[in-house]
C-alpha cells in the first residue's frame, strides 16, 4: 500500500516529535544504567541497550496500534492521550531510581526493562499518530530514539530555552487525541451530518485547545497552591 507525501511525512514528523518530547527520562535511564561501566563498555551498553529498547518499543507500539482497531478503544485511547498531554504541562516527572551496573548485559537488561515500563505514554501517542501503519511506527521510532540518546542534552536545552515547544507538543498530543476519537466509527457517524472539513478538523482543534486550556488552568492552580503564604 503506497502513501502520498501528506499521509506519510506529516504523521512521521508527529511520531518523531511526540517521541522526543515524551522520552526525556528514557535518556536519563540509559545514562544512569551505564554510568558505572568503563568508557568502552559504556559505549556498547548505550548502543545495545538502546537497540533492544527500540525493538521492544516497536513491537509494543504495534500491538497497541492493532488493539486500537477494537470497538471504542480509540475513544479510550484518545481520553488517555488527553491525560498524558495535560500531565506533560503540569508535572516535571518523577526521578527514576535506576541503579548503575558493572557489566554491559546487566546495563542492557536495566535499560530494556525501564524503557518498557516507562514508555506507555509514548506507545499510546505514537500508535495513535501512526494510525495503524507499521512503516510509520518503525521509521518514526527508529529515527527518533537515536536522536534522544545522543542528543538528549540538546533536546533539554531547547525545551528550557523555548518553553513554548512543550506547549506546542502538548497541543499536538491533544490534536492527535481528537483525531483518534474522530476515527472511532460511532463518533464519525455522529459527526456525519457536518460539512467535510468541519467533521474532520473539529475534534482535533477542540482537543488541542482543551489540552492547552486545561494545562494553563491547572498550572495556575498548582502554582497558587504551592506559593508561600503572605506574611
Amino acid at each position: 500500500m503506497t502513501m502520498d507525501a501528506a499521509t506519510f511525512w506529516l504523521p512521521l514528523l508527529k511520531i518523531m516529535w511526540i517521541n522526543i518530547l515524551l522520552s526525556g527520562d528514557n535518556a536519563v535511564v540509559i545514562a544512569l544504567a551505564c554510568r558505572g561501566l568503563p568508557d568502552q563498555a559504556r559505549k556498547w551498553g548505550i548502543i545495545l541497550g538502546a537497540g533492544v529498547a527500540i525493538v521492544m518499543r516497536i513491537a509494543f507500539t504495534g500491538v497497541v496500534a492493532t488493539l486500537m482497531e477494537w470497538p471504542y478503544l480509540k475513544i479510550i485511547g484518545g481520553l488517555l492521550l488527553f491525560w498524558i498531554a495535560i500531565q506533560l504541562l503540569i508535572e516535571n516527572g518523577d526521578e527514576k531510581d535506576v541503579k548503575e551496573t558493572d557489566t554491559v548485559w546487566a546495563a542492557v537488561r536495566v535499560i530494556a526493562i525501564a524503557d518498557l515500563v516507562m514508555s506507555l505514554d509514548n506507545v499510546v501517542a505514537i500508535a495513535a499518530a501512526a494510525n495503524g501503519s507499521w512503516t510509520l511506527i518503525t521509521i518514526g521510532l527508529g529515527l527518533s530514539i537515536p536522536l534522544i540518546i545522543f542528543g538528549a542534552q540538546l533536546v533539554i536545552l531547547l525545551l528550557e530555552r523555548f518553553p513554548w515547544l512543550v506547549w506546542a507538543g502538548a497541543a499536538l498530543l491533544g490534536w492527535v487525541a481528537g483525531e483518534l476519537i474522530n476515527d472511532e466509527p460511532f463518533v464519525a457517524n455522529v459527526l456525519h451530518g457536518l460539512p467535510g472539513a468541519v467533521s474532520h478538523f473539529l475534534l482535533p482543534i477542540v482537543g488541542a485547545a482543551f489540552v492547552v486550556g486545561a494545562g494553563w488552568l491547572l498550572r495556575r492552580r498548582h502554582a497558587a497552591a504551592h506559593s508561600p503564604d503572605p506574611a
